[in-house]
């Protein structure tokens, strides 16, 4: 990352003393008592409204400890902005190898059997798992947030509006009007002296709409505020990047960021926003590198490219295993990543989601919803589809979403007080994904411009066409790993009926024959190895709930690249070895389980 990308003051100085003392910012049980107790005024300001600068409960003050130093408010504040470089463009990871070109209609056949079809019973009523079964469709390696996590930090790292789906793209000629760097720009925009509207007079935190969003606690009954909604103009979000508000589940997930950002600037008024911002970035940092990345890839590939962690040493020592990405120099945010691997994310997106224990009203009769919310609906306020005022009792208890330090993921825990999980990673995207609502006539499914380009399997099939993406068969030679025989590049679920009914992709169009599309092979790589471990359990039971992990091609690709980029940036976490989060767990065994989301969702005990 250029030193001109961003300018901001020197690294914040927390102490182990800071570290160790920090309690959480509001213990959920007293968020509920300040709820029912009527004091709105406290409940805002916890929940991140500007109103003086009231610290949350339970926080001492923010005075000189040992190995700190006292900061006077600085006036005016310091301010950073995110620019984007003049020279933010996408490249190739792989510039050898040839681009994979596939018929039309040979694409298409693929992406209409990508799309699963609408579940339904004998008698053609919809249907979906009840939460009191395992869906055998589901991940038990990956809570169900990590799919809007990743999106998140997908909108942080890149924004492509301009590419065509029509003709072909160069990549050195398309703008990334993002900083390929995690720096939260999705987040904080150009800061507040170039958007001052996004933030509290004072430029020191974010403003949060007005709005109460609702539902119940797993463990309390009454209907609860759970957190405030994005500020919102005309139903439209006030935020740095539009697309954190494109479905109800990344919209919060926004909303958790910027309130950690207001608890953080309460618990340390006197320090500038650049040093809290730092400690936003950093927390973040961390955990999309030893949280997030180790769930979708495995701890095993996160090792080999990061053998300081094994070897306990640092990076200076033992620098990272990155063979494809120039970490080193800054580089073009790669096609190859943004265009097909990452795009994994797609495949594990659920078709219902509980967003509480609140059951929540649908005028949809779907027979195993009881209360839960579909993925996108024709009638928006039936399921999760964003760019709107939402329903106030969409409200999300996170507890539901992600692993915490006495609530987790496991086949054994069923109803409405588990942890969801997301999907497996497979050729297989649920049916809302086939009638993307963007791209939709409005309230119905049919697609608003040419055909099949509401069908987001066929965007990004036809999105590695006009980007000249090489197929994965090349790529994993070229990585040095065997490629997957055709017959093993299975179209459908990663389930015990798949492994009897799922076709090979040969079979669908014969030109696919030892070229398949690269995200394509991404999704039947990961599927493939589940297949493998599968085909070694006896049961049909414990097959289902075998994980999925990215395999050799896609975790290379994902890794290299979300590694590169931090270790490549001079104001990441890593240019202060020492540096540790201010929660979760400083006792844990390994760097995987110190600080997780799960512990930002307990530090602000929103849920």
């Amino acid at each position: 990352m250029q030193q001109s990308d961003r300018t901001e003051t020197p690294a914040s100085t927390i102490s182990a003393a800071d570290q160790q003392s920090w309690p959480k910012l509001l213990h959920r049980r007293h968020f509920l008592h300040m709820a029912a107790g009527g004091a709105s005024a406290l409940l805002l300001a916890a929940c991140g409204q500007t109103i003086g600068t009231l610290v949350p409960a339970g926080i001492p003050p923010a005075t000189p400890t040992e190995g700190t130093t006292a900061r006077a408010t600085p006036t005016p504040p310091t301010h950073t902005a995110v620019a984007v470089p003049a020279d933010s463009h996408y490249g190739r990871m792989f510039p050898t190898l040839t681009p994979a070109m596939f018929d039309q209609d040979a694409l298409l056949k693929l992406a209409d059997l990508m799309i699963a079809p609408p579940e339904a019973n004998d008698q053609g009523n919809l249907e979906v798992t009840p939460e009191s079964e395992v869906d055998d469709e589901e991940n038990y390696g990956l809570p169900a947030g990590y799919t809007y996590f990743g999106q998140f930090v997908d909108h942080d790292l890149t924004f492509d509006p301009r590419s065509s789906l029509v003709t072909i793209n160069n990549p050195a000629s398309l703008t990334n009007f993002r900083t390929a760097a995690f720096d939260l720009d999705a987040l904080y925009g150009r800061g507040p002296d170039d958007q001052p509207y996004m933030y509290s007079p004072d430029g020191r935190m974010f403003l949060l709409g007005e709005r109460s969003l609702t539902g119940a606690l797993i463990d309390q009954g009454p209907i609860v505020p759970l957190t405030q909604d994005l500020p919102r103009f005309q139903g439209r979000a006030i935020i740095g990047d539009k697309r954190n508000d494109e479905n109800v589940i990344v919209s919060q997930i926004h909303g958790l960021f910027l309130r950690f950002h207001n608890a953080l600037a309460a618990a340390y008024p006197d320090r500038p926003f650049a040093e809290i911002q730092r400690m936003v970035r950093w927390h973040y940092q961390w955990l999309v590198i030893f949280d997030y990345l180790p769930r979708i890839i495995g701890r095993d590939q996160v090792l080999a490219m990061l053998p300081h962690i094994a070897k306990q040493g640092s990076l200076k020592q033992n620098q990272p295993n990155l063979r494809f990405y120039n970490w080193q120099t800054p580089s073009p945010m790669p096609i190859e990543f943004s265009g097909a691997a990452y795009r994994f994310g797609h495949s594990i997106v659920r078709p219902v989601y509980r967003l509480s224990a609140a059951d929540l009203p649908s005028s949809v009769s779907t027979i195993g919803l009881n209360g839960r919310r579909a993925l996108f609906s024709a009638n928006p306020n039936d399921g999760l589809n964003g760019f709107q005022t939402f329903p106030a009792e969409n409200g999300i208890d996170w507890r539901l979403f992600f692993d915490t330090r006495d609530h987790r993921l496991t086949p054994r825990a069923l109803g409405k007080g588990r942890v969801q999980p997301g999907y497996k990673i497979d050729t297989s995207l649920v049916t809302a994904l086939g009638f993307l609502p963007e791209f939709s006539k409005a309230g119905t499914n049919v697609t608003a411009g040419a055909p099949n380009t509401n069908s987001l399997a066929y965007r990004n099939l036809q999105r590695g066409v006009t980007l000249q993406l090489p197929s994965g068969q090349a790529v994993a030679q070229m990585i040095g790993v065997q490629p997957i025989a055709d017959q093993r590049l299975l179209v459908g679920k990663a389930n015990s009926e798949g492994l009897k009914s799922n076709k090979p992709i040969v079979e669908i169009d014969s030109r696919f024959t030892g070229i398949a599309p690269l995200w394509f092979y991404i999704l039947a790589e990961a599927q493939d190895q589940w297949r493998m471990a599968a085909d070694r359990l006896p049961t049909d039971d414990q097959k289902e709930i075998q994980p999925t992990l990215l395999g050799p091609v896609g975790g290379r690709i994902v890794g290299e690249v979300l590694i590169g980029l931090l270790v490549g940036d001079q104001d990441s976490f890593v240019s202060e070895p020492d540096w540790q989060p201010l929660f979760g767990d400083p006792q844990a065994a390994s760097v995987f389980d110190r600080f997780t989301i799960g512990d930002l969702v307990d530090s602000l005990a929103t849920t």
